[in-house]
C-alpha cells in the first residue's frame, strides 16, 4: 500500500533537467537587448520564483522596469521555441510515475514556470501522467509558491485533500511551499540546488534518487 494517496511535485529540477535551456534562453533574451551574458552557475541560482524573477535577477541592477519588460517578453518567445531542446526527465523519472500510477496515487506538477511552456512540457514529456497540472498563473488569482494556492487549487482539481499528500521538490521555495500547505516535503538532492543549500532552508528529508524516493512514496 502506498505510503501517501496524493504526490505534488515540482517540475524544474525535480522531474525535468530544465537548466540548459533556461540558461540559453535567459542569455539569448540579455543578448538581444545587448546586455552581459550570465554563467550556467548563475542561473542555476536565480531559477526557482519563476520567470519574471529569473530575468529581474539576470538583467544588471540598475535596470529600468520597461528594460526588463523586454527581456522577459524576449525570453518568453525564445524560450517557447527552444524549451525542449536540451530538455528531459532525470533517469528514473519516467519509471517512478509508471509505479506510482499503478499503485493509483493521484499526482500532481505545480511549478512556478509560465503556465504555457509548464502545460507544453508536461503534456510532451509526461503524456497522460498526471492529474493536474498548474503553472504559474498569479493573473487568475492563485498566488505562486511559496504562496499554498497552487498546491491547493491542485488538490481542488484532483478531489483529494491535504491528509495522505506529500510535496517533492529540489529547492528552498519547495520547502516554504509545503510548510505553507501544512504537508510533509520530501527534497530530492539532483536538483538545482546543493545538499548545503537544502539544509540552510530547513529541509529534513531527502533522497538522492528517484528509485530510493519511490521506495519511500509506495513504502517498498
Amino acid at each position: 500500500m502506498p505510503a501517501y494517496s496524493t504526490v505534488v511535485f515540482d517540475l524544474d529540477g525535480t522531474l525535468l533537467n530544465t537548466l540548459e535551456d533556461l540558461h540559453l534562453s535567459t542569455n539569448a533574451a540579455l543578448a538581444e537587448h545587448g546586455l552581459p551574458a550570465r554563467s550556467l552557475e548563475e542561473v542555476r541560482r536565480f531559477v526557482g520564483n519563476g520567470i519574471r524573477r529569473l530575468i529581474e535577477r539576470a538583467v544588471p541592477t540598475g535596470t529600468d522596469v520597461a528594460e526588463q519588460e523586454a527581456v522577459y517578453d524576449a525570453f518568453c518567445a525564445h524560450y517557447a521555441a527552444h524549451c525542449e531542446d536540451h530538455t528531459g526527465p532525470y533517469p528514473g523519472i519516467p519509471g517512478l510515475l509508471a509505479r506510482l500510477r499503478a499503485a493509483d496515487v493521484r499526482l500532481a506538477v505545480v511549478s512556478n514556470k509560465g503556465d504555457f511552456a509548464v502545460q507544453e512540457l508536461v503534456a510532451r514529456q509526461f503524456p497522460d501522467a498526471f492529474d493536474a497540472v498548474l503553472g504559474e498563473s498569479e493573473a487568475t488569482g492563485i498566488r505562486r509558491k511559496p504562496a499554498p494556492d497552487m498546491v491547493l487549487a491542485a488538490l481542488e482539481r484532483m478531489g483529494a485533500d491535504r491528509d495522505g499528500m506529500v510535496y517533492i521538490g529540489d529547492s528552498e521555495v519547495d520547502i516554504q511551499t509545503a510548510a505553507n500547505v501544512g504537508c510533509p516535503c520530501i527534497s530530492c538532492t539532483w536538483g538545482f540546488r546543493s545538499m548545503d543549500e537544502l539544509l540552510d532552508a530547513g529541509a529534513a528529508t531527502f533522497v538522492d534518487t528517484p528509485d530510493e524516493l519511490g521506495r519511500v512514496l509506495l513504502g517498498a
